[in-house]
């Protein structure tokens, strides 16, 4: 059993640092918390069973840290996003024009033609107006890496409730600017 338990240790902390890193969405980092979790439970078990104080009383600590993870991500933000969604629906009911939750802009699905074409990572909105001009969609690569941002100009957005449309066809929309990670354009 002593040798057992540090190896769970080992690939849950591991699994769960994956998990986490990817930024897969609220959802999925709260389940890379109760992952966390398990891995500092084994190794408070491994420091108890070894002796290593330090190791013990360092998992302790990171216990909470991981439970108030959990909270936060499984928890709070999942009631938020729900709130979110509730009013997103509401206004669908209501005079006036639909909303929609601008968090959306971090994570969505980008569609064109009933492709995906990219996910939403961020969008560049007029200070004094607040209007969109443009979102910058990811496509290709994985968590991150390889991936191609693309300047999609926000006339050519419809947002919906979970994710943004666009008339664009594939073809059209490999067409689009290609941005620098760390350059993009200020009109």
């Amino acid at each position: 059993m002593a040798d057992i338990v540090p190896w769970v240790a080992t690939i849950a902390t591991i699994v769960a640092a994956s998990i986490t890193a990817a930024n897969l969405g609220s959802r999925i980092t709260g389940y890379g918390f109760c992952v966390f979790l398990i891995g500092s439970l084994s190794w408070v078990a491994a420091g108890v069973m070894t002796g290593q104080p330090a190791l013990t009383w360092t998992n302790i600590v990171l216990t909470f840290l991981n439970i108030f993870g959990i909270w936060r991500w499984l928890g709070r933000q999942t009631k938020v996003e729900e709130g979110a969604h509730a009013a997103a629906e509401a206004s669908k009911e209501t005079p006036g024009e639909s909303l929609f939750p601008v968090s959306l802009l971090s994570s969505a699905p980008v569609l064109g033609d009933g492709t995906e074409l990219g996910r939403c990572v961020d969008a560049m909105a007029g200070c004094a107006s607040g209007r969109l001009n443009y979102v910058v969609v990811s496509q290709g690569g994985v968590a991150g890496v390889g991936e191609t941002l693309r300047r999609l100009p926000w006339a050519d957005v419809r947002a919906s409730s979970d994710r943004l449309l666009t008339g664009l066809q594939p073809k059209q929309f490999e067409k689009l600017e290609e941005l620098p990670r760390d350059q993009w354009p200020g009109r």
